[in-house]
């Protein structure tokens, strides 16, 4: 017992009934300013109250029953089917240029030609050497024949002769040494002008008229790709190569097409042409290859472009936007606006997917109206409010 009770008993004992008399009043004070804070809000209410009675906007799509193509989209590459460096086999002096950077090719054309009198020089100096050894073997074949009378009348003896011999065979390989230095002169002379080793376009040039060019040279005059036909190199999930596989060799060549890096123009159609062994994987892909004709030349080496696989067609199955699919614990569902501007949810079977649509082959009709947008605000049975053209049309 404090100082304070032990003057004052009878306050110590009056005070329990205090108490009890104050907290009606501070329960009651309470309430009343709970209800002074809820009229100072101006009356709201809980939005989530009134969603129900409330018509919610939405966008609305009409599903349609047909088929349905899917496809396999990568980023890819064009690439010429091979390029070439195009380089001197000989040294000397550039003295033509005779391609246009930039212009098509055939095999066989002349693009450019070295200074050829070193070489015909060369060719004169080698038919010059020829012509030398040549008579020296039909003097030696000469000599010979005349020995081998003379040893069957026995006036030289067998070692003449096949000194002789020896002498004939030795004029002989130097001929034939000669007439290799002059097809090698001749050789150097066509070497001179140098042609296209196939057929494509030419990229810039790199060396000018004047300046001496080698055979080790690395850069080259210029580079040669062909354009028609040229492939694509793009890659898919390594997930759907099983696809790719069993209906590659179901169908044979599987189409491909060649889009923009928008996605909103074609630029060329083709077909599937390799698949490679092995998954990257530092992305969990796999590299194909895509042949196109590329006859309006559309597709330039090095592009990037992206490539659109079609791996399968499915039939009669009813196509919504992708939008409109939601996923959930029960799997996955739309909404479905019924006549009465309510909306019902709807557990689906979704085939597949590509890009913007999506196949369902179980749960929804064609021509069932199904909302894409505002899907975060509903519940089933809640009031929607359609679009003035939709609801006009519907």
């Amino acid at each position: 017992m404090t100082t304070s009770e032990a003057t004052h008993p009878e306050q110590a004992a009056n005070r329990p009934a205090l108490l009890r008399g104050w907290r009606p009043w501070a329960i009651g004070g309470a309430v009343l300013l709970g209800g002074w804070f809820l009229l100072g809000r101006g009356g709201k209410k809980d939005p989530a109250a009134n969603a129900a009675g409330r018509p919610v906007p939405v966008a609305v799509a009409q599903a349609r029953k047909g088929d349905m193509a899917v496809h396999l989209t990568g980023l890819g590459t064009v690439t010429a089917l091979n390029s070439v460096t195009v380089k001197s086999r000989v040294d000397g002096q550039l003295v033509r240029i005779a391609f246009t950077e930039g212009q098509m090719v055939r095999q066989g054309d002349l693009l450019a030609e070295i200074d050829p009198r070193p070489f015909q020089v060369q060719l004169m100096q080698a038919e010059g050497q020829f012509a030398k050894d040549q008579a020296a073997f039909q003097n030696a074949a000469a000599d010979l024949r005349r020995l081998q009378g003379l040893v069957q009348q026995g006036i030289i003896s067998r070692q003449q002769l096949d000194t002789q011999s020896s002498a004939v065979a030795q004029y002989e390989a130097a001929l034939k040494s000669d007439q290799a230095q002059v097809e090698s002169a001749k050789l150097n002379l066509v070497y001179s002008r140098i042609t296209a080793p196939i057929a494509g376009r030419v990229g810039l040039r790199l060396v000018d008229v004047g300046n001496m060019i080698r055979a080790t040279d690395a850069n080259g005059l210029a580079t040669i790709a062909p354009v028609q036909p040229i492939n694509v190199v793009f890659a898919v999930p390594a997930d759907s190569i099983q696809k790719v596989l069993s209906q590659n060799a179901k169908n044979g060549k599987l189409p491909v097409e060649a889009w923009d890096r928008d996605l909103k123009s074609r630029l060329a159609q083709g077909s599937l042409s390799a698949i490679d062994n092995q998954v990257d994987t530092a992305t969990g892909t796999v590299r194909l290859k895509a042949l196109f004709a590329n006859e309006d030349r559309v597709l330039f080496p090095n592009q990037f472009v992206n490539a659109q696989l079609l791996v399968d067609t499915l039939r009669g199955v009813v196509i919504v936007p992708t939008a409109a699919i939601q996923r959930g614990p029960q799997g996955a569902f739309l909404y479905v606006v019924k006549p009465d501007s309510t909306v019902d949810l709807r557990i689906v079977e979704v085939q597949g997917t590509d890009g913007d649509e999506s196949a369902v082959v179980k749960g929804l009709a064609g021509g069932e109206t199904i909302v894409i947008d505002g899907l975060e605000k509903l519940r089933p049975g809640s009031k929607v409010a359609l679009p003035k053209a939709a609801g006009a049309k519907g």
